[in-house]
């Protein structure tokens, strides 16, 4: 019953009601981010592939400018990001906006997180079952190592929380994500720094 009704009942009550209590705080992060990012915008939206592999347009907090180097290529993200991107990320708040897609029912407050649509190929029939349910702001991969953990071993963990969706599952996730943000705990300013994209990775793995 919870997963297949009160979960999202509980996401679309609380997204509603944290939007309007903090709207005010995502309108005055993105005035900054759009001075900031020198006319590049506040907002990233992208394709993300959610519940059942429906493209979906998430929605994220711009932290780095467009900047390009003489060949028109965008430089490295470590040289674009801005100082208030930086803060943005290292307080976690980059995905607030994402608050929207809860409400829209694009995502779910917790969930397996969303990646990038050229992975789809890339999973392996049992990771596939990340897929079974609407992607999360936050999720059990993300409070077990987020960004100190391998893609087997995320995937591993997206898979566990499919399998063992409960009430009493989302609202450990949840605790533990406001203890990890509140520590700053596995937070990785510059993203993908580490871990590389997945394809890479597998198509590396096959070679």
């Amino acid at each position: 019953m919870y997963k297949h009704f009160f979960k999202r009942f509980f996401d679309l009550i609380i997204s509603g009601i944290a939007l309007l209590l903090i709207g005010w705080l995502i309108l005055l992060i993105a005035l900054f981010l759009h001075f900031a990012n020198k006319g590049a915008g506040a907002f990233f939206l992208q394709e993300r592939p959610g519940k059942d592999e429906k493209i979906f347009k998430i929605i994220k907090f711009k932290t780095m400018t467009d900047e390009k180097d003489a060949e028109g290529k965008l430089l490295p993200d470590k040289d674009r990001i801005t100082k208030v991107g930086a803060v943005v990320r290292k307080l976690s708040i980059d995905e607030l906006p994402q608050l929207i897609n809860v409400f829209k029912g694009d995502m779910a407050f917790i969930g397996p997180r969303p990646l990038l649509p050229e992975y789809l190929p890339w999973y392996t029939e049992r990771e596939r079952l990340r897929h079974t349910v609407r992607p999360g702001m936050s999720g059990w991969a993300q409070v077990n190592g987020r960004n100190s953990l391998s893609w087997d071993e995320k995937l591993v963990l997206d898979v566990y929380y499919v399998e063992h969706l409960s009430l009493g599952m989302d609202i450990k996730v949840i605790l533990k994500t406001i203890v990890n943000v509140i520590r700053h705990k596995d937070v990785n300013v510059i993203p993908g720094l580490r871990l590389g994209k997945l394809d890479d990775v597998r198509r590396n793995q096959q070679q």
